[in-house]
């Protein structure tokens, strides 16, 4: 059964005690962390268990975390964010540390800016926003269906509308586009993120992106690619960087994409497991196989479609099912909002629930359009961090 904290937040002011902000450094380990400031690596990796000592392999270069020191300079407390939802969090109770991964806290807000072209799609989002993130993703979801070079015009117009996270009053992770227009020749051309995480044009056509084949065909969804999920084995906060598909044991499992196997074997809580790389430094993973179809191993180079193994529940797994995994340049990325895994038109409930959808998007896009919503600056928000007091049973919110 899944636990649940009561927090309560207070906010206090905490004498004799200072919160140290830093960026973590790239090419700096977790290993090296505790070295550096003297925190028992046996205890805070060598005892955990091989999920949590992989989940530290997730650190990232330029990522905001927190520690607490007493007066005497002792370290009292640790935040170390791993990705967009989960953080590791060292704590001192009776003289010894503690390690355990736990959600960040953080508040999401939905945004929006209009402009005219001057340049380029690309250039214009990039010059008016400072964000290359929105640049690059407004670009990924038209470059299948537009050509920019050739139909942009000085004077165009472009709306972006999309969600925002903040953690300690700074924006972080990837913002996910909710909707976008840009006008070409005097014709608008919208896409809208619908209630299935995936992008449509105005005629409920799915937006191709990276276009991959369903690995299990027919196969329900049962767990989504989230950062931040409660294990029913494990019982505590674990990232679920991948998609759960469902399916009766031997059931075919097919390569996503052509590429070459570069792993297929057995590997810990992933059991049975194959790995393929790809173009562009993309890699996909098929765990808790039942086995291997004959000639799958190491170096082999399959095509899109091929079988390469078949459904089972081998390592951690609560029944049979495909655990499925996308990474670029070994890092997870959601394959349902980054990578289209199939392509469909929306027909009957679906496609009428969408238009309900865009009708209010359109809206939205019309009235940024008539304000001439331009985007501003944000003013500094007041720095915080939240540690989780173990002594007191409740969340303390720290103004360092």
């Amino acid at each position: 059964m899944i636990r649940f904290f009561i927090l309560f937040l207070l906010p206090i002011v905490i004498f004799a005690s200072e919160v140290d902000r830093f960026r973590w450094i790239n090419g700096e380990t977790y290993l090296v962390f505790l070295e550096n400031n003297n925190l028992p690596v046996k205890k805070l990796y060598y005892n955990l268990d091989t999920y949590d000592q992989r989940l530290t392999e997730e650190m990232r270069a330029g990522a905001h975390c927190q520690v607490l020191k007493d007066s005497d300079g002792e370290i009292e407390q640790v935040l170390l964010p791993l990705n967009d939802e989960l953080q590791v969090h060292i704590y001192k109770k009776n003289d010894s540390y503690t390690f355990e991964a736990i959600p960040i806290i953080s508040t999401t807000k939905t945004e929006a800016f209009t402009l005219k072209i001057t340049h380029s799609p690309h250039y214009d989002i990039l010059k008016e926003t400072l964000s290359n993130k929105l640049a690059q993703i407004f670009v990924a979801n038209y470059r299948n269906s537009l050509n920019f070079k050739r139909d942009i015009r000085k004077g165009d117009k472009l709306v972006m509308i999309y969600d925002q996270k903040y953690r300690l009053g700074e924006p972080f992770s990837m913002p996910i586009l909710k909707v976008a227009m840009i006008e070409m020749r005097h014709k608008r051309h919208y896409i809208y993120l619908n209630d299935d995480e995936r992008y449509y044009d105005e005629k409920g056509h799915e937006v191709e992106g990276f276009l991959l084949a369903r690995p299990v065909r027919g196969a329900r969804i049962s767990s989504y690619f989230t950062k931040r999920r409660y294990h029913p084995i494990l019982k505590k906060w674990k990232a679920h960087l991948g998609i759960d598909y469902a399916a009766r044991r031997g059931t075919p499992v097919v390569a996503a994409g052509s590429g070459r196997i570069s792993y297929a074997a057995r590997l810990g809580s992933y059991g049975n497991l194959i790995k393929i790389r790809h173009d562009d430094g993309y890699e996909t993973r098929y765990a808790h196989l039942k086995s291997f179809r004959r000639g799958i191993r190491r170096g082999k180079y399959v095509k899109k479609g091929q079988t390469i193994g078949y459904v089972g529940s081998t390592g951690r797994s609560t029944g049979p099912h495909l655990h499925f995994e996308l990474r670029k340049r070994g890092r997870a990325i959601n394959p349902l909002r980054v990578v289209q895994v199939t392509t469909k038109k929306l027909k009957g409930k679906e496609k009428k629930a969408f238009l309900k959808l865009k009708d209010n998007y359109d809206k939205s896009v019309e009235l940024h359009l008539n304000n001439q919503t331009a985007f501003k600056k944000r003013p500094p928000f007041q720095n915080e961090s939240y540690f989780y007091n173990e002594r007191k049973k409740e969340k303390v919110e720290l103004n360092g």
